[in-house]
């Protein structure tokens, strides 16, 4: 549901050498209304500030513009948490978002689901639809488009995909409109969309039961991670263990199944968010309420779940007390460990303190699985993080909602509103970045481009061999070359779009820039 390999990009270009630290909160925003606001995905920007999604039924304090219902409702933030500017998009009925993302052209990419075919929306085909915007940098509709049939869709992540367009992925009822394959009551849904949103393949997957998919990824073969969960117990699942099961699929970068794992115990698991791991594996999280996990401490525990390249479990751990505990959200972190965001109701077992009923709660775990620091944050009502990533300056930025207001909690407008954490650095800076800045032009550019390196490092021209990487704004490795002295790089393969170029030099000083590649 994020950028979150940029983050560890910036990190790695920029090379901070650091004393690790728990992190303090640094910064906290609520943002919302008189009535139900909940902020559901966030990502840092390559400004260094946010982009939050999330829905609102407000229509006054910081919101306006409400059309009706549920609207979706995105606010762009500074790197101190200011308002820079904030929208709301949707119609006279429910339309609610789940995920945002940066887009390679600076703007942003949203899905969620829409009952509404009227305002912002249009081309219903009965029921909810998954909903996809796209948005200018400035938050300006580029193009919107409604994906489904006659019964229910709904698009809970998406991704912009290496080859410029995107993927999504979600839940499917319908067996007409866009929708094809469907094998029961719901399947999980993924749709790989052009640049401009045309359909380019759909995929089905599931059983006779409910199947509904949360989190979907783009893997380093350019194939697809999906997960979610299953209650089925044939078609494309086998090895459910009971009830609702963990799910995840691995497919081809056409769609094809590659394989599939059911996790979990007898009662309900579901599985919240899934990432590939700097190992080629995966780290999943959701939360178990079966009882028969192994270390499982209550009635719901965060469980997170830790697989190899082929999906078979490496190690698992459930988090939590005897109480009602969740993860959300996931992703491994420039060092290597984990990241992972939900609440927690319990008071005991790994939750060291609670400020009252449901607190926010973060966990840092090593690489095999073992809490290295636990965070609740929150007051004396319910605050839950649905989302969180890492930030450039090896912080850590949460998205949510908030009831209280005290504690960690102010500036609750109604009953809950969006609620933005930012978190210090768990390590301090203790030297200035090695990265330095590197001139490319043309910029933006359509077939090659040159480099230029700082005057006190070359006498005005590239004078030594240059190591060479470029990735896009996900931070997916596009290409590694030599780049010879006096030569240019040829970039005419390459989608329209902005990329980040590192250049290493032979006594290992490392350059950066970013350029802009438009036909």
């Amino acid at each position: 549901m994020r950028m979150k390999n940029l983050l560890n990009l910036f990190l790695l270009l920029n090379g901070w050498i650091a004393i690790s630290a728990q992190p303090t909160i640094q910064w906290q925003k609520t943002l919302g209304g008189s009535d139900f606001d909940e902020a559901a995905s966030i990502q840092q920007t390559l400004d260094g500030g946010y982009i939050i999604v999330g829905d609102i039924v407000s229509n006054d304090g910081d919101v306006f513009g409400n059309h009706g219902g549920d609207d979706f409702w995105v606010i762009k933030l500074d790197n101190a948490g200011s308002v820079q500017w904030k929208k709301a998009y949707g119609g006279s009925n429910n339309d609610i978002p789940y995920a945002i993302q940066q887009t390679n052209d600076a703007g942003y990419i949203v899905a969620g689901f829409a009952e509404s075919n009227n305002w912002d929306v249009s081309g219903n085909h009965g029921g909810m639809d998954a909903w996809v915007v796209k948005l200018s940098s400035a938050g300006v509709v580029e193009w919107k488009k409604s994906y489904g049939g006659s019964a229910w869709e709904e698009a809970h992540s998406i991704q912009q995909t290496t080859d410029g367009g995107y993927i999504f992925a979600g839940l499917a009822q319908s067996m007409d409109g866009d929708v094809s394959g469907v094998n029961g009551f719901l399947d999980f849904w993924v749709v790989k969309i052009s640049n401009l949103g045309s359909v380019e393949w759909q995929k089905a997957l599931g059983g006779s039961n409910e199947d509904i998919a949360n989190s979907i990824k783009q893997t380093s073969d350019g194939g697809y991670i999906v997960a979610g969960h299953t209650k089925s117990v044939d078609g494309d699942v086998s090895g459910n263990h009971g009830n609702l099961d963990y799910w995840v699929v691995k497919l081809s970068s056409t769609g094809v199944l590659e394989w599939q794992k059911t996790l979990g115990g007898a009662a309900w698991d579901t599985a919240e968010e899934v990432c590939q791991t700097k190992d080629g594996g995966y780290i999943v999280t959701g939360y178990a309420g079966s009882g028969s996990i192994a270390g499982q401490h209550g009635s719901f525990d965060n469980w997170v779940v830790k697989l190899s390249s082929t999906g078979d479990i490496q190690w698992q751990k459930a988090l939590g007390g005897s109480d009602a505990d969740y993860g959300r959200s996931i992703e491994q972190t420039s060092d290597g460990n984990y990241i992972v965001a939900g609440s927690a109701k319990s008071t005991d077992g790994d939750i060291l303190e609670n400020k009252g009923n449901s607190d926010a709660w973060l966990v840092k775990l090593n690489n095999n699985g073992e809490i290295i620091w636990q965070k609740t944050l929150g007051g004396t009502s319910a605050e839950t993080f649905l989302a969180v990533t890492q930030t450039v300056d090896n912080g850590y930025i949460m998205a949510g909602y908030a009831w209280s207001n005290d504690g960690d909690v102010s500036g609750v407008l109604g009953y809950n509103d969006f609620w933005i954490v930012k978190l210090s650095p768990e390590s301090s800076p203790t030297t200035t970045p090695k990265s330095l800045p590197l001139e490319i032009y043309p910029n933006p550019a359509t077939h090659t481009i040159s480099l230029q390196l700082p005057q006190d490092h070359a006498t005005g021209t590239v004078e030594t061999p240059l190591s060479i990487r470029i990735t896009d704004l996900l931070g997916k490795e596009i290409s590694q070359q030599t780049l010879q002295p006096g030569k240019s790089l040829d970039i005419a393969a390459l989608p329209n779009g902005m990329y980040l170029l590192t250049a290493t030099n032979a006594l290992g000083k490392v350059f950066s820039g970013r350029f802009m590649k438009q036909e």
